[in-house]
């Protein structure tokens, strides 16, 4: 498959870079020569300095007949543009990262569509999304939720209190059915549970289950539940904005801007939060700012430093949920260490969605794990597939991959060795990234 990526910012280079890992024909065109410097000489693929707006500069990078031009430059215009003419110009298929929520509406798609842009992201809303989520269910690192909840995946970090830490998987503990632990995080290190493995203290667990056994998930993992209030924001990012509008009513929020200009927009435009004009790294300043009676804290600014920094100091001042937007991913697993509760990074999240399209199966959802080296797929099988003909304890999947869960007629359930999957289910796929092509000829 031959792809172009235009904007070797943070969505485009991680793209590019967990597309070169896979043999694809990549090409990242930038117009600033040291942003992609470095990368053509680590990965395997090409790069190119010119403008995604310029018929020259695309024709140069070869457009015509490209299978999928993704436009994911800071400029909704830019993208837009680029789509367009990558379109008139022969590209397949083209996505354009957007800054208007608007666009996204379904009565949208056909109009963009016509005009040359297939698909259409907003990494922010995604972002706010998943934070807004970690607050209703606070008790987890992450939660993904599949086929309108019909299954979901829990990410659960296991401390001593835990029912299921040194429990060996061939004990028959787990074969309960109600849920499949299908992976687990140690030290970095990403395991598919075999039947020697157990579960140990400090081990960040993944589980597929259906609503109805949350709970029991919860007290299994030795978890307790608490309502959330109040809510403290650092940083007035888009956001932190799009978090704020998507969540429920009854919580108040607190947003901690240090630029004042800033800070009479967003009292503007967020009227229903309290928006103070000072430094959230300060904790002096967040004390006098009520950080104690805070239910959670949320660090969405631009520095992956000060935002896990300002989350520790959150935590040691009472602060049971902390959630830190982390972009460098060097810091990532450094975050986890440290216990911030919930870990956002923006473009691995972007990266998913569009990854998704290069797929060739009938995949509805991929996910990455910010805290594993694995993925979550939402696979629609197929008629005659060979996920279909055998129970799955005959099927020789490959290594590093757990299938966790199926949808059938709308109902979650959870697979043994025994289950059959059939045509038309929605199958829920645990594997490490390297596993994806793979497990993908079964459905197709």
């Amino acid at each position: 498959m031959r792809i172009i990526i235009a904007g070797a910012g943070e969505v485009g280079t991680y793209l590019a870079k967990m597309l070169a890992r896979e043999n694809m024909d990549i090409t990242l065109l930038d117009q600033d020569p040291a942003r992609i410097k470095d990368i053509e000489s680590a990965y395997d693929l090409l790069t190119l300095v010119g403008s995604p707006t310029s018929i020259n500069d695309l024709k140069e990078a070869k457009i015509e007949n490209v299978d999928l031009f993704v436009a994911v430059t800071p400029y909704e215009s830019v993208n837009m543009t680029a789509c367009m003419l990558a379109t008139n110009l022969g590209a397949k298929r083209t996505l354009a990262r957007i800054d208007n929520y608007e666009y996204l509406l379904p009565k949208n798609k056909e109009f963009f569509k016509k005009m040359g842009v297939d698909y259409l992201i907003y990494p922010e809303t995604l972002a706010a999304i998943e934070i807004v989520e970690s607050l209703k269910r606070n008790w987890l690192r992450q939660n993904l939720s599949f086929c309108n909840n019909a299954l979901i995946l829990l990410g659960i970090k296991v401390r001593s209190n835990s029912l299921i830490i040194n429990q060996k998987f061939s004990t028959g503990f787990f074969d309960h059915e109600k849920y499949r632990v299908v992976a687990i995080n140690r030290k970095n290190k990403t395991i598919i549970p075999m039947g020697s493995d157990m579960i140990i203290e400090n081990d960040i667990v993944y589980f597929i289950t259906t609503p109805n056994y949350l709970d029991f998930v919860r007290i299994q993992a030795g978890k307790e539940d608490f309502e959330i209030k109040n809510v403290m924001i650092m940083g007035g990012s888009r956001i932190a904005q799009k978090t704020i509008r998507n969540l429920p009513p009854n919580i108040h929020v607190k947003v901690l801007e240090r630029n004042k200009e800033k800070s009479y927009s967003l009292a503007e435009k967020l009227n229903n939060s309290l928006i103070i004009n000072c430094d959230g790294r300060n904790i002096d300043i967040l004390k006098e700012e009520g950080i104690q009676e805070m239910d959670a804290f949320v660090a969405v600014t631009g520095n992956s430093e000060a935002n896990i920094l300002a989350c520790l100091a959150a935590k040691r001042l009472g602060v049971k949920k902390t959630v830190a937007e982390v972009e460098n991913n060097d810091y990532i697993m450094l975050a986890e260490s440290m216990d911030i509760g919930t870990v956002i990074n923006k473009k691995m999240i972007a990266a998913s969605y569009i990854y998704q399209i290069t797929l060739d199966a009938d995949v509805l959802n991929v996910r990455s794990l910010t805290s594993a080296d694995a993925e979550v797929v939402e696979f629609v099988t197929k008629a005659g597939s060979k996920i279909t003909r055998s129970k799955i304890k005959d099927l020789r999947l490959p290594d590093q991959v757990n299938i966790g869960g199926y949808v059938r007629d709308g109902k979650g359930f959870i697979v043994n060795g025994n289950t059959v999957i059939q045509p038309n289910d929605h199958v829920i796929v645990f594997c490490v990234s390297s596993a994806i092509r793979r497990i993908e000829t079964f459905f197709n």
